[in-house]
């Protein structure tokens, strides 16, 4: 059996990627300071290794010499609520890069033959992202670079230390940035959630006749790829020979409120919407609206030129999917 290795497997994406490649017929190895909270140890991985990645001791102990393919998707992360707010910036910069730099060193030293790096989009510029009905995200638009949150500004960094491990150690990657990914057996609630997930837990938390919040004037835009076609495109780049960076995201744009008014559907509820913002906000909370770029979405012409696939699943079917584990999640958590 071939052998991988997957950092961050007991998160969202990590676990649904372990449990494919395991189910694929490879030996798979996790590595992670958490367990995966949804899917078991046997559903997901052969191995599982309890540790802080930021730790060079750990991440030797973890990587083997004969691992066919290491996934690196291990990060100090979250949603807007984790990453806009300002109170983890040093986090999540210093954690994640020392995980990277960790990584990579030892990536050389122990000859693995392929590495992929899960980026972000939050590594575009600022300023390309301001009109919510147009905005570029572009792999190329990334320079000159100004990402809205330090997160983004750690992903560019580390885009370029596995790059120049390539240029300078001949270490085989393959860089993407992954673009609001969103499905089931990920976090649903808590603060470190995505919209979606968001949405989705307050469509079904709420009560008929009543009305849940949406940060900000819901017009923001955004894209949103369900996990299986992410699988499918982090598998077709692996198999090819372009090493990125590369979107991988849906070009379906469609901006907060709507996202709202989807979730409310599929609960078939009749449920109204609030948009909170500005010093509504800050009284209530206590801090500025976290809320990111004006508009975000993918642009995939590379990934169709250089790889030659398409994103295929319609987001409605994704949010159903996803709502159906979800409501169960509020329902078990309810009792």
């Amino acid at each position: 059996m071939k052998k991988i290795i997957i950092l961050g497997g007991g998160g969202f994406i990590g676990g649904h990627l372990a449990k494919k490649l395991k189910d694929s017929g490879f030996f798979v190895r996790i590595a992670d300071i958490k367990k995966h909270e949804y899917l078991t140890q046997d559903e997901i991985c052969h191995e599982f290794i309890q540790c802080d990645l930021a730790d060079p001791v750990a991440v030797e102990n973890v990587i083997f010499e004969d691992c066919f393919e290491l996934y690196q998707l291990a990060a100090d992360m979250g949603g807007a609520g984790y990453i806009f707010t300002g109170l983890n910036d040093a986090n999540v910069m210093s954690n994640s890069a020392l995980i990277n730099l960790n990584v990579a060193r030892e990536a050389v030293k122990k000859k693995v033959q392929k590495v992929f790096y899960s980026s972000s989009a939050c590594i575009y510029p600022e300023h390309n992202q301001l009109d919510p009905s147009n905005p570029n995200c572009e792999e190329s638009s990334a320079y000159p670079a100004n990402p809205d949150s330090e997160y983004g500004w750690e992903k560019l960094f580390s885009e370029r230390l596995y790059l120049a491990y390539n240029r300078n150690f001949n270490l085989n990657v393959r860089v993407a940035r992954f673009h609001n990914i969103f499905g089931p057996y990920g976090t649903w609630n808590g603060g470190k959630e995505k919209a979606p997930a968001a949405m989705l837990r307050k469509a079904a938390e709420t009560i008929e006749g009543n009305t849940f919040e949406v940060w900000g004037d819901g017009q923001q835009t955004r894209s949103f790829l369900y996990i299986d076609d992410c699988l499918e495109a982090i598998e077709r780049f692996m198999k090819s020979d372009f090493i990125g960076p590369i979107n991988i995201g849906s070009e379906k744009m469609v901006t907060i409120n709507e996202l709202a008014e989807m979730a409310i559907d599929i609960s078939k509820k009749d449920i109204s919407i609030h948009n909170i913002d500005g010093q509504e906000f800050i009284d209530k909370y206590g801090f500025k609206c976290p809320l990111g770029v004006r508009g975000r979405r993918s642009d995939n012409s590379l990934f169709r030129s250089t790889i030659g696939w398409e994103v295929n699943q319609p987001l409605i079917d994704g949010m159903r999917k996803t709502y159906a584990w979800i409501n169960e999640q509020v329902k078990h958590a309810a009792r």
